[in-house]
């Protein structure tokens, strides 16, 4: 897919390694962005001539678990609870080889519906396969915010979310050429990317604008980006995009793993297109 190899990544991956040792630049530099988001949407409201741009959600209230709605608990038996506690998974509501194709269906609208050169061209990224891991990976989480609402079947279908995007990383990986050594050394770096980047969405998802847009200059832009309006476009792009598959319905997700993404740039990013309800078999095909 990609014309450079993997090990690209690498070297970028230990590079960022050792500039986390200036903690308190990064510290300073998160703080700096933030403040020019902000200054852009002040000077946009202020400037009649320019296009006008959606409101800078702004709050000092960090929201917890308890303060969002949730699903009803679905209630398991002591036995369901023992070997769930084991490690094991109990029964489920639907069959578990269905939620297993419901998930590799999903994590495919995850990398093969999302227009990357869009990404690539709107937000500066170099065309790698590093680049192409970061974009992908945000989707996912994406997907894994919304399938954690489910109960214990979205939990299920998360973890053969996560594990189909390794496999293919690691498919991806065979099919360039890089040893087996480096491979190891790249998968351990994205794995540890990858969860980071979990964390620092989640949080920004649950905060304002400002907290979200330095988990994407950390995490998509790699602490490259210089321009405030590449940032705002992601987060407008995480924010309609939550909104719109959190409007889709649980079961068809469960059942299908279909997902259709909003594009990046449109005219009204306010609005939710309801997409059509997808049909399924007897069989989960």
């Amino acid at each position: 897919m990609y014309r450079r190899p993997l090990q690209s990544f690498v070297r970028t991956a230990f590079n960022a390694t050792a500039s986390r040792t200036a903690g308190g630049k990064v510290l300073d530099q998160e703080a700096c962005f933030a403040r020019a988001l902000v200054a852009c949407q002040l000077a946009r409201v202020s400037s009649p001539s320019l296009t006008p741009c959606r409101t800078l959600h702004m709050t000092t209230q960090l929201y917890n678990v308890k303060e969002t709605p949730q699903h009803t608990e679905e209630e398991v038996g002591a036995f369901t609870k023992l070997i769930e506690a084991m490690g094991f998974t109990g029964p489920l509501k639907y069959n578990k080889w269905k939620i297993k194709i419901a998930a590799l269906r999903m994590y495919t609208c995850c990398v093969e519906r999302i227009n990357y050169d869009d990404f690539f061209d709107k937000c500066s990224l170099p065309d790698t396969l590093n680049s192409w891991f970061l974009v992908a990976q945000l989707h996912v989480w994406m997907c894994l915010v919304r399938m954690r609402q489910e109960g214990r079947e979205g939990k299920y279908m998360c973890t053969y979310i996560v594990h189909s995007m390794w496999e293919d990383v690691e498919q991806r990986s065979k099919i360039m050429g890089v040893d087996a050594i480096h491979r190891k050394e790249a998968m351990k770096l994205m794995t540890e990317t990858f969860y980071a980047a979990l964390f620092g969405y989640d949080e920004g998802l649950l905060s304002d604008d400002c907290v979200l847009a330095a988990a994407l200059w950390r995490n998509l832009f790699n602490r490259e980006c210089e321009d405030p309006r590449q940032l705002e476009l992601m987060v407008e792009y995480v924010r309609k995009q939550m909104q719109f598959i959190d409007a889709l319905n649980g079961e068809d997700l469960l059942l299908t793993g279909e997902v259709k993404w909003r594009p990046l740039l449109e005219e009204n990013a306010q609005s939710i297109l309801k997409v059509a309800t997808p049909t399924y078999n007897d069989t989960g095909l």
